[in-house]
């Protein structure tokens, strides 16, 4: 239920409460064309009487991608709101739907007579007919929410006990069984638990070891009765039983799984990352079992060295099971299918050969592996009071500080969708139309990758008339991008290769609904491949970050993505990126199939947008794509990946070639890059008021903006005019004109 039409083109603005009670909200101007926040539970919670039953009829909001509204009845009691068909329904216990009006952001717009609740997971459109019913719905919901938060505040252990979708039965996801590496990781849990046990019993048998010696050596030590070295001696048997006990049960269900697992690896060909990491495990297993062999039949005299061999197996274990040749271990399903993908195909490391790239054969240039300076922190920034009046707004034309950033422009996101161009390579040398579409799905998939780790920040926005170059031999690939408009923002790219040509507009509209902000881009994706002549086409799907303002911020992508081959209809393929369920920890995942012209299923994928995608049905799906590991300490450098980090690099070699107008010349971008937050503000501002002044005359002049790079097609979109690479071989940037845009 995600997605609303543009709200309001007037600012709302707030002021001060005119009365103070616990249900009062924002109060704004007289202008009832804008979204009202509703405040919730002022004060300390205190016993509140029950509120009033409300029910009847209301209109709510299909869901996406639907269009349009449904009637519902609605059921609002003790601050849980109950929907169905029918008033019938509920009191038979048949509900489509609940929200706890508590846990949710409520804005209302009077005008239009619109209610909407935030509960985070999803976004609820209601509307009322009448001002009457409308004025009774809004007060009502206000008791109720209040009376709810109330609860919560009061009985803070039972916030979680209504949950709103407990109705809804659980998806085959949540009831499959745990994954081999799953179980792997259980087992070196447990394994870690009992050696735990062990060192303890190790000491302690040491340490009696030890008192034993020094009262046999000591002269002045009293005799040692025959009680006593029964005891002593019934100790140490006791204490090494217990020891070898505990040591072969934690190393018993291991080898098991060793052993199972091996026979499985065996099986396969060629060997993957995934496998190595196993292999990698079961080494440490090994290693392990024969230090158990070694603590038991060494003497007394060697164990404090058997300790220490044997936590260093311990600590050996660890690292291994966090290699990031593994799978990560939330994943449900990866761990169990085949990989017909060699690492080295995907490596970003300037040693490595790339498999089916057009220019394997050119020596890589080699590039920066970090930022010259770790991400600042936002902190300081209070992005309520920046938000609080833009409810419903697009937050494009919204200033906002330069903390928010990223040192990457909005052209240079562009680029990071053909990170993983190998897969256009391949689908280029594809003879089956049908395989060759799932890589060119797969690429599409891909773009979404980079996006991960990536919800903390935002990236500049261009200024019109600002480009961006990006010539990779080593993936063998050429691109350029513009930003062709202002109002609206619309960017332009261009990516040539002797395998593909890739190209897009792509137009934005950001609104921010109170606990999270919704991206909704627009515009088609465009990709061909030469060798058969297919022309591919695709939309963008919704994106949404959540916890704007607290907790921790992560995106997620939903939507349908379908995909089609203009100049031939043989096939098509269908991508859902599936929407995270508040009941299931699953989260990022894709699903889709690639359908001949009658809808018969050819193909089918899966897999997590941030990780990789298979082909097939698990456990013997085959890996497609498999996203490259993050760098080192990528949580302190804005979440980038290697990619990523290079593509604000400016070597001065390439400074002589690049127009005025780049990204990379850019001065807050690079002021920011290089941690000087006060510089970078000054220049953004400096930068944002040069962009009015040269709009302004334009506006004087009757005049319009022509870009430089690229024109209006048929179609109404833009592509390149092909005039790029030819201008910057002859004459050469330095030798024309071009605007001062900073």
């Amino acid at each position: 239920t995600v997605g609303r039409k543009q709200s309001s083109r007037k600012k709302m603005t707030s002021s001060s409460p005119t009365h103070s009670d616990s249900s009062g909200s924002s109060k704004h101007d007289s202008n009832q064309d804008s979204w009202e926040i509703v405040e919730g539970l002022k004060g300390f919670p205190a016993s509140m009487q029950e509120p009033v039953r409300q029910e009847g009829f209301l209109l709510k909001r299909r869901k996406w991608p639907m269009k349009g509204w449904h009637k519902r009845y609605f059921v609002l009691e003790k601050g849980i709101l109950k929907y169905s068909k029918r008033g019938s329904d509920l009191k038979k216990g048949k509900l489509h739907g609940c929200i706890d009006v508590g846990l949710s952001v409520m804005s209302v717009k009077k005008k239009a007579m619109c209610i909407d609740l935030d509960t985070e997971d999803n976004i609820y459109h209601l509307k009322v007919k009448s001002p009457e019913l409308f004025d009774e719905w809004v007060l009502k919901l206000r008791h109720h929410r209040v009376f709810r938060q109330n609860e919560i505040a009061m009985y803070p252990h039972e916030r979680h006990l209504f949950h709103p979708h407990a109705s809804s039965s659980p998806t085959l996801n949540d009831l499959m069984l745990p994954t081999s590496h799953q179980i792997i990781h259980l087992s070196l849990s447990l394994c870690l638990s009992d050696l735990e046990e062990c060192e303890s019993y190790l000491l302690e048998l040491n340490l009696l070891l030890k008192s034993m010696e020094v009262l046999h050596r000591t002269y002045s030590a009293p005799a040692i009765t025959a009680l006593q070295v029964y005891v002593y001696t019934h100790t140490i048997s006791n204490t090494q039983e217990a020891f070898h006990t505990t040591l072969k049960s934690a190393f018993s269900s291991l080898s098991a799984e060793r052993d199972r697992l091996k026979h499985t690896i065996h099986m396969q060909a060629p060997q993957p990352a995934q496998v190595i990491g196993l292999k990698t495990t079961y080494s440490s297993v090994n290693s392990s079992r024969s230090l158990v062999h070694q603590v038991s039949n060494e003497s007394k005299a060697s164990i404090p060295e058997s300790i220490s061999e044997f936590f260093d197996a311990q600590e050996y274990l660890l690292s291994s099971s966090s290699s990031e040749n593994e799978v990560s271990d939330d994943d449900s399903y990866i761990s169990d299918v085949s990989d017909s993908v060699s690492m080295d195909t995907y490596s970003n490391e300037g040693g490595s050969e790339r498999h089916n790239s057009v220019s394997s054969v050119v020596p890589l240039t080699r590039r920066r592996s970090t930022l010259p300076s770790p991400s600042p922190s936002s902190s300081g920034v209070s992005l309520w009071n920046i938000l609080k009046n833009n409810i419903g707004k697009d937050l494009s034309k919204v200033a906002m500080p330069v903390q928010l950033n990223e040192p990457l422009n909005t052209l240079q996101r562009l680029c990071e969708e053909v990170e993983y161009s190998e897969l256009l390579d391949t689908a280029n040398q594809t003879h089956d139309p049908y395989q060759r579409m799932v890589y060119v799905a797969t690429f599409a998939v891909s773009a979404y990758a980079s996006s991960y780790h990536r919800a903390g920040s935002k990236p500049f926005n261009p200024v019109l008339g600002e480009t961006y170059e990006c010539d990779r031999a080593d993936k063998g690939f050429r691109f350029i991008a513009e930003q062709v408009s202002h109002h609206p923002p619309v960017s332009a790219c261009h990516c040539d290769s002797k395998n593909f040509t890739f190209w897009q507009d792509v137009r934005w509209k950001n609104k921010f609904w109170g606990k999270s902000m919704e991206i909704v881009p627009m515009g088609t994706t465009h990709v061909t491949l030469p060798t058969f002549g297919d022309h591919y086409e695709w939309n963008k799907v919704t994106s949404c970050i959540h916890n704007i303002l607290s907790g921790q911020r992560w995106i997620e992508h939903y939507g349908e993505m379908a995909i089609k081959n203009v100049n031939n209809d043989a096939c098509q393929c269908k991508v859902t990126f599936v929407k995270a369920k508040s009941w299931s920890s699953t989260v990022n995942e894709i699903e889709g199939v690639v359908t001949d012209r009658d809808g018969k299923v050819i193909h089918s994928i899966f897999g997590k947008w941030h990780e990789g995608v298979y082909q097939g049905d698990p456990p013997s799906a085959t890996c497609i794509w498999r996203a490259n590991p993050m760098p080192v300490e990528q949580e302190q450098y804005y979440g980038f990946t290697q990619f990523a980090v290079e593509l604000n690099e400016l070597d001065p070699s390439l400074k002589t070639l690049l127009p005025p107008t780049d990204t990379r010349l850019r001065p807050d971008q690079r002021l920011l890059e290089d941690g000087n937050i006060e510089g970078a503000e000054e220049q953004k501002q400096r930068i944002e008021q040069l962009q009015r002044e040269r709009r302004k005359v334009l506006q004087d002049n009757n005049m319009t903006h022509q870009p430089r790079f690229f024109k209006k097609s048929k179609d109404d979109t833009w592509v390149s005019n092909n005039t790029y690479w030819e201008q910057r071989r002859d004459p050469g940037f330095s030798k024309m004109d071009f605007p001062v845009l900073w």
